[in-house]
């Protein structure tokens, strides 16, 4: 074989070389990618407010190879937006499965946290709620929402209290929050009107026992004087003699 031939040989082979390496590069670049994609798709979706569709693309986007999207936090932001949409849709045991399973990947983020959190709050699950809320708040203890959201659950539970040193809370991490203002002012309100109830039930409670008391003093006589004082049957029919 000629000295051209060889050369025009490897020249021919260089050129297949440089074309075809960085197409199956970008091959596999672009399935690897398909999740980011399917994941920007779904955020855009969710600004418009179409929140169905929003979840079929996240799934379509946890279904697909999530490694690149693991690295860049997009997976996270996966979990964070479909359970957002399913609550926005009302489905919120469907988004408590959704966080149960990004909490075994990001056990420790307060959003997810704070979604299950407000799931369960819708549920009734009020003390789970507030379990969940701790955990968010163990995470960040400024996040104000989870404080908020804290105090409502503490509302349900009729723990008003508590609930008020929650908003004191979010107003200390987030100063003029006019959720956490009106809400506090709400359950000071509660708090005192419920007051005067509370001392009512508390006086009836000591009258009752008071007259139980006086009751059973003046109707339980003991047993020697209760027998003194019976009638001698005897001394009814004793005939006295005349002298």
């Amino acid at each position: 074989m000629k000295h051209g031939q060889i050369l025009g040989i490897f020249a021919l082979l260089l050129v297949c070389a440089v074309t075809v390496i960085p197409a199956m590069a970008a091959n596999e670049t672009t399935t690897q990618d398909s999740a980011l994609g399917y994941y920007n798709a779904a955020t855009q979706v969710m600004a418009s407010g179409d929140y169905s569709r929003a979840i079929g693309l996240y799934d379509l986007a946890l279904g697909s190879n999530t490694t690149i999207i693991k690295t860049n936090d997009a997976l996270l932001y996966t979990y964070q937006g479909k359970s957002h949409a399913q609550i926005q849709l009302g489905n919120y045991t469907g988004a408590i499965a959704t966080l149960d399973t990004g909490l075994e990947e990001y056990p420790s983020d307060q959003i997810l946290w704070n979604n299950k959190g407000f799931a369960q709050y819708n549920l009734g699950k009020y003390a789970d709620a507030m379990t969940s809320y701790d955990r968010a708040l163990a995470s960040d203890g400024n996040y104000t929402g989870a404080m908020i959201n804290k105090g409502d659950a503490l509302v349900k539970l009729e723990n008003y209290p508590d609930a008020a040193t929650a908003y004191k809370a979010a107003l200390a991490s987030d100063p003029g929050n006019s959720v956490a203002i009106t809400k506090l002012a709400d359950v000071e309100k509660n708090a005192t009107s419920n007051l005067p109830v509370i001392l009512i039930i508390l006086v009836i409670v000591v009258i009752v026992a008071a007259a139980g008391v006086a009751y059973y003093v003046t109707r339980k006589t003991p047993a020697g004087k209760k027998d003194a004082d019976k009638p001698d049957k005897n001394a009814s029919t004793k005939k006295i003699k005349s002298n």
